[in-house]
C-alpha cells in the first residue's frame, strides 16, 4: 500500500508540475529583446511635450473625462489615435502616417525627426502608448477574464499568473494561445511542464492574444453530470423504486 501511494503521488507530480526539465543552475539566455509592434485597431496615445508649451500644443489630443460604474468624481483620460485597417493614423499637421509594424521606440524616433526636420519643434519630447493593450485567460483557471496590460511586456506565465493560475482540473500539457495578425488566425498549443515553452514564438503575448486552458479527464467528465442525471437523483429514484416495491411486498 505505501509503494502504491509513493508510484500515485510521483505520477500526480508529474502531471501538475510547471518546468519540470529545467536545471536551476544553469543559466538561460534570452535570444533577443522582446518589443510589441503596432497593429490595425491599435489605440495609440501619443504625446508631444517642449519647452514652449504653447508649440506643443497643436499635436496633443485633448483630455476627455469618463466614469467608472456609481463613482461620483470622473477619471481623465486622452484620446488616442486608432490605427485604421491600413496601418494608418492621422497626425495633426504630420498628415498621414504609416504606423503597422513599428516598435513604440521607432514611431516616437519616427515623430520627433519629423517635427525637428519641418522646424516645427526644435525640442519635442515625444511619449508613445498603447491604450488598448489586453489579454484574455479563459478555461480552467481561477479567475478568467480580460486583463488590461499597462506595460509593453507580458509571457503567458504572467497572464496565468494574473488569472490566478490553473485549476488542479487545467491541462498543463494543452495551454493554447489564440493569435490574429493581418487577417490570419493561428493557435498554439503549449506544455507548461516543460521548459520548450521559453522558445515559442507566443511566449511573450501581444495585443489581443486569448489564452485557453483545456480541462483534463476528470472535469470532462464531471460535465456529463447534470441535474437530469447526476447521482442523487438516481439515488432518489432508485429509493422510490424500493420504496413503492416494498408497498406491493407489504399490501400482498
Amino acid at each position: 500500500m505505501l509503494l502504491l501511494c509513493l508510484m500515485t503521488a510521483c505520477t500526480s507530480s508529474k502531471k501538475v508540475l510547471y518546468l519540470q526539465d529545467v536545471d536551476p543552475l544553469k543559466q538561460q539566455l534570452i535570444d533577443e529583446a522582446y518589443e510589441v509592434k503596432i497593429h490595425n485597431d491599435d489605440l495609440l496615445a501619443i504625446l508631444v511635450n517642449s519647452k514652449n508649451p504653447e508649440l506643443a500644443l497643436p499635436f496633443n489630443m485633448p483630455l476627455v473625462t469618463y466614469q467608472l460604474g456609481s463613482q461620483t468624481s470622473g477619471q481623465q483620460r486622452v484620446l488616442g489615435y486608432l490605427v485604421d485597417s491600413d496601418g494608418n493614423i492621422d497626425f495633426p499637421i504630420l498628415g498621414k502616417i504609416h504606423v503597422a509594424g513599428m516598435t513604440r521606440k521607432e514611431l516616437t524616433a519616427y515623430v520627433k525627426q519629423r517635427l525637428i526636420d519641418e522646424d516645427l519643434i526644435k525640442d519635442p519630447i515625444i511619449t508613445v502608448q498603447f491604450l488598448n493593450f489586453k489579454i484574455s485567460v479563459m478555461g480552467e483557471v481561477a479567475r478568467p477574464g480580460s486583463f488590461d496590460i499597462n506595460s509593453d511586456r507580458i509571457t503567458l506565465l504572467e497572464a496565468l499568473s494574473k488569472a490566478g493560475d490553473l485549476t488542479i482540473y487545467g491541462r498543463r500539457d494543452r495551454v493554447a494561445v489564440i493569435r490574429e495578425v493581418d487577417g490570419v488566425r493561428t493557435i498554439l498549443y503549449h506544455d507548461l511542464r516543460s521548459s520548450d515553452i521559453f522558445k515559442s514564438p507566443c511566449y511573450y503575448l501581444q495585443q489581443n492574444d486569448i489564452v485557453y486552458v483545456e480541462p483534463n479527464k476528470t472535469k470532462t467528465a464531471q460535465s456529463r453530470i447534470n441535474q437530469n442525471n447526476s447521482a442523487n437523483v438516481w439515488l432518489s429514484a432508485l429509493s422510490v423504486l424500493t420504496s413503492i416495491v416494498t408497498l406491493i411486498i407489504v399490501s400482498k
